[in-house]
Formats: structure tokens, sequence, C-alpha cells
């Protein structure tokens, strides 16, 4: 039996998401689109779809799971595939993620299903990626949760969405200009860019594939997917000045005194439409911290210890990928324990965002006087960090 490709596209941007998708069905011989529609979770169920080029094939209602529309979709998402591969006649399953749920849940759901997933693309209008990154709207307010629960923002749903994506589909836009492709490039410099034609009919049977249909076949690598995100080991931009737009990569090897970078936090966070990265608190010297801003809202959390704070013993229980981006950016005196932020955004105050970033350091004196004595200083993130 031949395997089937899933492919998985997303992106809140949805009429790009939906180009997207009609070119690759159109591109692809038996292809189908799976799409579960969370919009209809306020009645209490989620409305499941299969189509092909003909139009809808099949139809069905999914009952919530814990009262969660992205529950349901996790449950139901992994059989759908297995009939449509068990079924036969269909080369690439095109799964089409609803606005607000992220890539990376479903590609490892998929993967852990036993199924393989080929591409993971997100779709893209570039004069809407400064007002989304910008937008810092609960997903609520805007009729975009996943869950009664769901906490999350525009903002950060959307910056997941773009960075997790190895390929992004991106769609005409007469209103985009310079910067709004310079914003884009800056912000997922790895990522290939593949433009979408919205003009998509069905493909002649010989034709060569498309470029984007050829992303999405080109193969996928959760893991490594997964290390691209995590704060120890992730793919972040380098420094950057072009078309009004700016990337400002700051590394440095002193400890943050708490308090005055509590103090900062709000003027850090306003200063660029998204900055990300990792960072050392002095008063938690062993504690891996990540930081995770858009649209104007912060999140802290702990992503564990440093590895210079772990046994040599302890080694063989991380990550080689992280072994070896710590090995990279290995410091004599204080291993992998850095600072290493990036803000990337239009008109970047670069000079006063260094000046206010250097400020929260330790100063000679407080450096000087050790670790036992760092971790004295008042603990301002315990409650942000919920300790």
């Amino acid at each position: 039996m031949p395997e089937l490709s899933v492919v998985i596209v997303g992106g809140l941007h949805a009429d790009a998401r939906k180009e997207a998708v009609a070119q690759l069905l159109a591109d692809v011989p038996d292809s189908v689109v799976l799409h579960h529609d969370l919009a209809t979770a306020a009645a209490g169920t989620v409305v499941r779809t299969i189509r092909d080029t003909t139009g809808i094939v099949s139809a069905g209602e999914v009952p919530l799971v814990n009262d969660c529309a992205c529950c349901a979709l996790r449950e139901d998402l992994v059989p759908e595939l297995l009939r449509i591969r068990d079924a036969g006649g269909t080369r690439m399953a095109i799964v089409e993620l609803w606005d607000s749920v992220e890539p990376k849940a479903m590609a490892e759901v998929v993967t852990a299903g036993g199924l393989t997933v080929t591409g993971v693309l997100t779709a893209v209008d570039p004069a809407l990626v400064l007002p989304y990154l910008g937008n810092g709207d609960d997903l609520a307010e805007r009729g975009l949760a996943a869950a009664a629960t769901d906490q999350r923002t525009v903002a950060d749903t959307f910056a997941r969405q773009l960075e997790y994506a190895p390929v992004l589909a991106v769609a005409a836009s007469p209103e985009a200009d310079d910067e709004d492709r310079e914003l884009l490039a800056q912000l997922h410099p790895t990522a290939r860019q593949v433009p979408i034609d919205d003009l998509a009919v069905p493909a002649p049977p010989r034709r060569p594939l498309s470029s984007l249909a050829q992303a999405a076949l080109a193969g996928f690598d959760v893991e490594a997917a997964d290390a691209a995100q995590h704060p120890a080991c992730a793919l972040l931009p380098a420094d950057a000045d072009a078309h009004g737009v700016s990337t400002l990569v700051w590394h440095r090897r002193r400890p943050f005194h708490p308090e005055r970078l509590y103090a900062a936090l709000e003027d850090l966070t306003c200063a660029a439409a998204r900055s990300r990265g990792r960072f050392w608190l002095a008063d938690k010297p062993d504690v891996l911290l990540h930081w995770d801003a858009a649209g104007g809202a912060l999140c802290v959390e702990s992503a564990g210890p440093w590895l210079a704070s772990l046994p040599d013993a302890a080694w063989d229980m991380v990550p080689p990928v992280r072994r070896a981006a710590a090995a990279l950016d290995w410091h004599p005196e204080h291993g992998d324990c850095c600072q290493h932020l990036v803000f990337t955004s239009p008109a970047l105050d670069r000079d006063g965002l260094e000046q206010l970033l250097e400020s929260c350091l330790l100063t000679d004196t407080e450096y000087a006087a050790g670790r036992t004595a760092w971790k004295q200083l008042p603990p301002a993130f315990d409650t942000l960090l919920e300790v």
C-alpha cells in the first residue's frame, strides 16, 4: 500500500491559508483536504469535512472532549487519517487547521499516530504580519479560542504558527510593501518562502509539481522542529537592519539583577514587535529562563536547568542537539549560562534598547560578590514564575 503523505497547513491569515490549500489540492492528483471547524464548538461539537477537487465527499460531527474543541480535534485527527490511508487511492491528505490551532501539536499527534508528515506550512499575508503580531487581544475576544480555558492571544499564537513551520506559503498581497516583506524575512530567516498561486486550477497529469507542492512533499522532521523551538537551542534570528526593520541580538555573560530587570519589563516588552530568547537571573543562577514576547505581552517560563548546573552523569540524558548548542557557546567560567535575547521590529531603537538591557545587569561590585550573594537578592520574579 503506498504511504499516505500528510501535509499540515495552518495560520491565522485565513484567506492566505485557503489559497494555499486550494493550490495544493489542485496541484497534487489524488489529494483530499481534511478540516475540523472549531467555530461550532459553542454548540458542543466540531464539524469535520473531507473534500477533494469536486467538493465535499464526507462530513460529520465530533463531540467535544472535556469541553475542549482542540482536544476533540486531536482525538479525531489520526483515526480519520488512518481511515483515508486504509481506504486507498489517496496520495496526499492536506490537514487544513482551523484559525488558531497551532501546527506543532498537530504535527506531533500525527507523527505519534504512525503517519508520515511530509510538510508543515504556515500561510501568511505579508501585509498582515505586523497587525497580527501587535494584536494583544485574547483569542476568546475574537471568537478564536479552542477551549473554554484558552488564554492565548492573537499575537503569541500567530508568532508560534509563523516560527514553527519550515515553509511559509506567502500570499500575493498588493498592500504589502518592502517593510512588511523584510519583517517577515527577519522574523523567520531560515524559513523557505514559497509564493501561493491564487489562480490555482487542476494541474495536467504530467505537469511538474509547483514549488508549493514540492515543499509540501519534501519531508519534515518533528524532532528537529521541536528542538528548533526550545529556548536552549532555538534557531533565533541573526542581527539585521534593512527597509526600516531591525533585529537586535543581545548576548552577554553576566546575570540580570532581578529587581532592575523586573522594573524594566514593560519597556523591554513594548520595545519590539517580537522578542524571544533565554536569560539568566542572578538569584536563580541554575535556571534557564525563557523570554517570549509579542503584542505587548510577555511570557516568562522556566525551561529547566542550565547544562552547567548539571552533574556530568546527567548529561547523557540531555538530547544531543542541546549538548551541541551548548558546546558552540560554552564559557570557561559560566558554561552555557548567558543572556541571549533577540528583538525584531520596525523602527527599533537599538541604542536605547541596549542601554536599558545593560542597566539591568549586575554591576561590577554585585558580580564580584559571587553566587552565594546573588542568591540573596530579592526574588522579584517569583510571582511571575509562580514559584
